[in-house]
C-alpha cells in the first residue's frame, strides 16, 4: 500500500490539530481509550465539546497555552493507503520545527482561518514549502462554519493566495473550504457548502499523484554501511547496504563507485525478503556486485553516464536553526550529507531572505535562529550531488556543530558556486 507523508501548516489557532484530530477520529483510526482520555482532559479544561486537538498536542505546556510547540507524527491509513502526519507548529519561533517537520513530506496542507484571511504566518509556511519543494500543496480554508459557509469569502481567500503564490515554485495547488471543527469537507463532501465542486480533503489525500514525483531517472545510492558476516555460511559475502536516493537499479546494470571511479556490475540486489529484480527510491536493500571493489560508507553507486556533481565548494540556503549561536562567516562545522560525513567552512553568506517578503538583504552579517540564507560552503572532502530541486535526498545536507553536537543548520544545495 502506498505510503504518503503530509504536514500541516498555518498561523496560530487556525485548526491545525483539530484538523488532525478530525481526520483519525473520523477515519476511524483512533482506539476508544484514546478518545476516552481525550474526552477527560477535555472535560477538566471546562470544555463543552471533545477537543480532538488534544489527540496531537501530547507535551503539557501545548494543552496548557492551547498550541503546537513540537513536531507531532502521526500515523493512520485508509483501505487506499497509508499516511504519515507531522503537525507543525504555527508560532514563529518554531519556523525550525516546520523545516524539519516538513523536509520529507509529499504534500502539505497551510491552513487558514476563514475570518482572518491570509496572514504573515501563512506567507511563511507556504514560502518554506516551495523553498522545501514540496510537491503538493493543498490550502485549506478552515473555520468556514463561523463565516456562514460564504463562497464569497472562499473566493476571495483563494484570489488572495493564487497571487502570493504566483511569485512562489509550486507545482501542484488545491483549495479546499472545510470546518475542521464541524467536519465539512474534510473526510466526506459538507451539504451545507453545496457550490464547492471540489473534493473532500482525505479524498484528494487518497487520491492525489505521487509516484511520478521521485526521482527514477538518475540512479544514487550511497553506502550506509558495508555487510561482511565473516561466516561458513557466507564465506565471501560483500554487500552494500543503503537506502536508494534515486534512479532505478537492476541486477546486470553497470555502475561506477564515487570517489574511485572504478566500475563494475550490480550482480543481485537484496532484502531480508529475499532477492529483487530491481530497487527504487525510497528502498532499503543490499546491493552486490561482480567485482571486488574497495567500497565504504559515504561512497556512492551511480551510473557511469549519468552521475551526480562532485565537489568540495557548493552554494546552498540554510535555515539556521540553534538558538545559541548564529551562522557567521568563517565558521566551521561537521556536515553530514547522504551518508558522508566531513567538516565545512562557511566561504560566504550571500544574503538573508526574508520569508515574509521575499525580499533579499545583502547587508547582513550573520544568520539567527529561524533565519534563512544564501551561503557558499568549503568542505574538506568532496560531496557527491544533485541539485535540491532535482534530488531532494542528494540536494540537502545538515551542518553540525562539533563542541556541541548540536544539528545547527539544515541546507538545501544549488550547485556549485557561480
Amino acid at each position: 500500500m502506498e505510503l504518503l507523508r503530509f504536514a500541516t501548516a498555518g498561523s496560530v489557532d487556525d485548526g491545525k490539530s483539530t484538523l488532525i484530530g478530525r481526520l483519525l477520529h473520523d477515519s476511524k483510526s483512533i482506539f476508544e481509550d484514546q478518545l476516552d482520555s481525550v474526552s477527560d482532559a477535555s472535560q477538566r479544561m471546562g470544555l463543552e465539546e471533545t477537543n480532538l486537538a488534544l489527540l496531537t498536542d501530547g507535551l503539557r505546556a501545548e494543552r496548557e497555552q492551547g498550541i503546537t510547540i513540537d513536531v507531532a507524527y502521526r500515523y493512520f491509513a485508509t483501505p487506499k493507503r497509508k499516511f504519515i502526519i507531522a503537525d507543525t507548529p504555527g508560532h514563529t519561533q518554531y519556523t525550525r520545527n516546520m523545516v524539519t517537520g516538513a523536509s520529507t513530506a509529499d504534500l502539505a496542507i497551510v491552513l487558514i482561518d476563514a475570518r482572518k484571511g491570509v496572514l504573515e504566518q501563512s506567507r511563511r509556511h507556504a514560502f518554506i514549502a516551495s523553498l522545501l519543494r514540496i510537491p503538493h500543496l493543498v490550502l485549506a480554508v478552515n473555520k468556514m462554519d463561523l463565516v456562514d459557509y460564504s463562497e464569497e469569502r472562499f473566493e476571495e481567500i483563494v484570489a488572495e493566495f493564487g497571487d502570493f503564490a504566483s511569485k512562489l515554485d509550486i507545482g501542484d495547488l488545491t483549495f479546499i473550504p472545510i470546518s475542521a471543527l464541524k467536519g465539512d469537507n474534510v473526510v466526506s463532501r459538507s451539504e451545507a457548502m453545496p457550490w464547492y465542486e471540489g473534493t473532500s480533503l482525505l479524498h484528494h489525500l487518497e487520491t492525489v499523484h505521487i509516484a511520478s514525483d521521485r526521482n527514477l531517472i538518475d540512479v544514487r545510492f550511497p553506502v550506509q554501511y558495508v555487510l561482511r558476516p565473516h561466516s561458513d555460511e557466507f564465506h565471501d559475502y560483500r554487500g552494500y547496504a543503503g537506502t536508494m536516493a534515486g534512479g532505478v537499479l537492476k541486477p546486470g546494470d553497470e555502475v561506477v563507485a564515487l570517489p574511485s571511479g572504478f566500475s563494475s556490475t550490480v550482480e543481485r540486489i537484496e532484502t531480508m525478503d529475499g532477492a529483487l529484480e530491481e530497487a527504487y527510491s525510497p528502498m532499503a536493500v543490499t546491493v552486490l556486485l561482480s567485482d571486488e571493489i574497495d567500497i565504504s560508507r559515504g561512497d556512492m553507486l551511480c551510473r557511469p553516464q549519468n552521475q551526480p556533481t562532485v565537489s568540495q565548494d557548493i552554494e546552498a540556503m540554510v535555515c539556521w536553526l540553534s538558538d545559541s549561536s548564529s551562522l557567521d562567516p568563517g565558521a566551521k562545522y561537521a556536515i553530514k550529507h547522504t551518508t558522508r560525513s566531513a567538516r565545512a567552512m562557511l566561504k560566504e553568506l550571500r544574503y538573508r531572505l526574508d520569508v515574509n517578503t521575499l525580499h533579499r538583504d545583502e547587508q547582513v552579517e550573520r544568520l539567527a535562529l529561524n533565519e534563512i540564507g544564501r551561503v557558499t560552503l568549503r568542505t574538506t572532502q568532496p560531496l557527491f550531488f544533485d541539485e535540491y530541486r532535482r534530488n531532494r535526498a542528494t540536494g540537502s545536507f545538515i551542518l553540525i556543530d562539533e563542541a556541541t553536537n548540536n544539528t545547527v543548520g539544515a541546507g538545501m544545495i544549488l550547485g556549485e558556486p557561480r
